[in-house]
């Protein structure tokens, strides 16, 4: 640390410490030394220098100077984020106000090297429009969750992370959304999500949507028009990790296997087809989901059996549910989501609902949704934008995708029950595709680059897509909205509801649709509408429904209203990680944050003022 000030230092310094060894024995000087790896090289070397001017204050002739207040302002500000993202108060000896100077008491900038070297660098690069700058490597789950709390405390103004609940070993299912005002559902305006890694060795599409969150607060700040009109107008919500457990697992054995010790030399080739795939309890979770599409095929000729939002049977909750699947069932019935992707590995294509296939003797058989021309316009928009999906050239993983263009019929491809798309178009009005990102399940790091350039365009279309088809607001005669009013398309057997605020969305393709709006208790209101080939944006269609006496409906005798859901619900477990443990006398003790060890084992008094909450 001190050759960074050649200049000379006595002491005692501006922190009182009497010796240089006093000074390397405190828990600053650990803390200035550890800040590299605490902050992922965020801020860094900026921290280091400034912090270093506090122990080691520049000296003229016997008189101290101190470090500039304007510089450590500064430096708070671009930096504060990132100690709040790891839950670290921002260090007593970086206060401002109480360890530097102003400029007219003369003091010392410790950044003006830095500063002179970066503008002499930046000298001799062209100008152009600045870039997000985006570290394609691995990050383990710790990594991962703290470069998503780091982005949302950068962008606060349109972000914010949140947990949906814990995976079966007790690791948070960290999302984290965009959006014009983060935190609560904006009337009319469409919610969407992209999730990845549900199985833990398809770790691609993972990595994927780390990059695009860094990506969209990154562009967004710099001004970039359409990242800002997608997220003003959008509620982007990101699980990078569906199944942080067997993402644990299969890294391990990609470590494993480049370890010229072991037999395995490709371990990310040999074992990326099976270990890690299910969760910790050994449980697919893309074969977990309540089987609604048999239930459907069941039903689907009677004329009183609704074919959209199925209830789940009470059988399903009698059978091994896994806390991540729970968990999304949770989060999908909180928020009503318009569209999905969800992020696979192992070939090269979009497959749609439904997945399983309408007879149980044909393990390929098309079978399509009332959706399927709404689907294939979604597969088509992030096929058709990715580098290589559509084409006919492109290298395939033992399947020809070729001569329907790189989209397929879940069913038609192979068929499965228990599925996370036909979940989501069965039990709520989400429509969701599986994205299959390549054939190596968990490729190396330098394909990450290679593998964002195919993809970004590709992600960015598809989330702008939900700006198709039809909105609204459904009301009664007073102007307050109607929850849990339906939608119905004349032809299309899968109709939409309304949510809190009585507002919908129904995604649909150009051409000309009757739509009808209907509530328990209220009048039945019909419109013709005609939506064009090329659309921008959605159009806004409204409903004012007059409250009509209220009749008996067979099916209220038929089929009860009441969901599973709120009869059962027995798999609320998530809650006992969180409840923090009694400490002496009863009184709550305060978990420490995962950094805390590294200053724990020390001799020196842990530095109680790094706690936040303190």
């Amino acid at each position: 640390m001190w050759s960074l000030h050649p200049h000379r230092t006595i002491y005692p310094n501006i922190l009182g410490h009497r010796t240089q060894l006093d000074a390397e024995s405190g828990a600053e000087y650990l803390l200035l030394t550890v800040i590299h790896g605490l902050l992922n090289g965020e801020c860094s070397p900026d921290i280091r220098l400034v912090g270093c001017s506090v122990l080691a204050p520049r000296c003229e002739g016997d008189r101290v100077v101190k470090p500039c207040r304007s510089t450590c302002e500064e430096l708070r500000r671009n930096c504060g984020h990132a100690f709040e993202s790891i839950d670290m108060a921002w260090p007593y000896f970086l206060d401002c106000d109480r360890f530097f100077a102003s400029k007219e008491e003369g003091c010392n900038d410790p950044l003006a090297g830095l500063k002179a070297r970066q503008e002499q660098s930046f000298a001799s690069f062209s100008p152009e429009e600045p870039s997000t700058i985006i570290q394609f490597t691995y990050t383990s789950n710790a990594e991962m969750y703290s470069i998503l709390k780091r982005t949302a405390a950068k962008c606060p103004h349109i972000s914010h992370v949140y947990s949906i609940g814990r995976s079966s070993e007790g690791r948070d299912l960290l999302a984290i959304e965009f959006t014009g005002n983060p935190g609560q559902h904006e009337l009319m305006e469409p919610e969407i999500k992209l999730i990845g890694n549900m199985h833990g060795n398809e770790v691609l599409g993972r990595q994927l949507l780390i990059y695009l969150a860094k990506y969209l607060c990154s562009e967004y700040t710099l001004g970039n028009e359409r990242i800002q009109a997608l997220i003003n107008n959008t509620r982007i919500h990101i699980l990078a990790s569906m199944n942080p457990d067997g993402y644990e697992l299969a890294a391990s054995e990609v470590e494993d296997g480049s370890d010229p010790e072991l037999n395995n030399q490709d371990g990310h080739l040999l074992n990326g087809w099976t270990n890690g795939r299910t969760n910790a309890q050994n449980i697919d979770l893309n074969r977990n989901f309540p089987d609604l599409t048999s239930v459907l095929y069941r039903n689907r000729r009677s004329r009183h059996y609704r074919t959209d939002h199925i209830s789940i049977p009470d059988s399903y909750w009698f059978s091994k549910v896994a806390p991540e699947t729970y968990a999304v069932m949770k989060w999908i019935r909180s928020i009503p989501f318009v569209q999905s992707a969800s992020l696979h590995g192992g070939e090269l294509v979009i497959s749609y609902p439904f997945d399983f296939s309408r007879h149980p003797h044909e393990e390929r058989m098309f079978s399509p949704t009332a959706d399927e021309q709404a689907f294939k316009h979604l597969a088509r928009t992030y096929a058709d934008s990715h580098a290589t999906m559509s084409n006919n050239d492109t290298d395939r993983c033992g399947a020809s995708f070729y001569r329907s263009g790189g989209i397929i019929n879940g069913a038609l491809w192979y068929s499965f029950a228990g599925g996370m798309s036909d979940f989501n178009y069965l039990h709520t009005n989400c429509l969701e595709i599986t994205v299959e990102l390549g054939c190596d399940k968990f490729p190396s790091e330098g394909e990450l680059y290679p593998e964002w350039k195919r993809n970004k365009e590709a992600l960015l279309s598809f989330m702008e897509s939900v700006h198709r088809g039809i909105k609204g607001v459904v009301k009664d005669m007073d102007g307050n909205g109607i929850k849990g009013a339906t939608i119905a398309v004349r032809g299309i057997r899968k109709d939409v509801t309304t949510a809190e605020g009585g507002d919908y969305w129904r995604l649909l393709n150009s051409g000309t649709h009757i739509l009808t709006a209907t509530a328990k208790g209220y009048s039945r209101v019909s419109k013709r509408i005609r939506l064009p080939n090329n659309m921008i944006k959605a159009g806004v269609v409204d409903f004012v429904l007059k409250k009509v006496p209220l009749e008996p409906d067979i099916d209220d005798h038929l089929f009860p209203m009441t969901d599973s859901w709120e009869r059962f619900d027995p798999y609320n477990q998530f809650e006992h990680h969180s409840v923090r443990e009694p400490g002496e006398g009863g009184v709550e003790r305060q978990e420490k944050p995962w950094w805390w060890t590294y200053f724990s084992q020390f001799s020196f008094s842990p530095p109680t003022w790094l706690l936040r909450n303190v």
